[in-house]
């Protein structure tokens, strides 16, 4: 579990091909704090260390996180937004984050404002998954890259996100211009209620 607080935005240093999974190393400053077997959010996609190098850790993701996710275009160089699992007596800074990414959505627009970013997100909508919650809803919560935050202007298939100096700078954010694809993940809350919703009124 984590909480969308992203701790540093490291850099892909090797992408390679295995069959259907794409192994990706990436360098950050607590390589040498990681653990075989742990879980760390990229991106906003929980995935597990395999391997670690000096500051270089692997992670693998599979065909179906590559479809689902915007793993798949990641390129050596590009920065990828990392967080740590959760401790359990630590604070929940951001929202209850599962680190299952639902969809991509591709920015429509990015407007500076006086200091800090606008960005306009759109994503595919069906009926169908916004009745179990798969949806932005005015102030409530979403996860972009894994970045926890705040939902304004929502509407069908589509919602925008206030981006301050601090998260500019300090993750894939200044990275994002029109036409780039992100990884979005629906408030997990916000499922359990509309799916309880559902069975109550059968």
């Amino acid at each position: 579990m984590f909480s969308g607080i992203v701790e540093e935005a490291a850099v892909v240093t090797a992408l390679k091909q295995d069959g259907g999974n794409l192994h990706l190393s990436l360098q950050c400053s607590f390589t040498k704090d990681l653990k075989i077997d742990q879980s760390v959010a990229h991106n906003g996609v929980c995935l597990t260390v395999v391997s670690k190098e000096g500051e270089v850790y692997t992670v693998t993701a599979i065909h179906e996180t590559l479809d689902k996710t915007n793993l798949g275009l990641l390129r050596v160089g590009d920065k990828v937004n990392l967080e740590r699992s959760m401790s359990m007596n630590g604070r929940l800074d951001g929202h209850i984050v599962q680190g299952h990414v639902d969809q991509t959505a591709t920015c429509l627009d990015v407007e500076e404002t006086n200091g800090s970013w606008r960005y306009r997100f759109e994503y595919p909508f069906d009926l169908e998954k916004a009745k179990e919650g798969y949806m932005t809803v005015e102030k409530g919560s979403v996860t972009v890259n894994g970045v926890s935050l705040t939902v304004c202007n929502a509407r069908d298939d589509s919602f925008e996100v206030a981006i301050i100096p601090y998260t500019h700078e300090h993750t894939n954010f200044y990275q994002i211009q029109k036409g780039s694809v992100v990884n979005i993940e629906f408030d997990i809350i916000g499922k359990y209620l509309s799916r309880m919703m559902r069975f109550s009124a059968e």
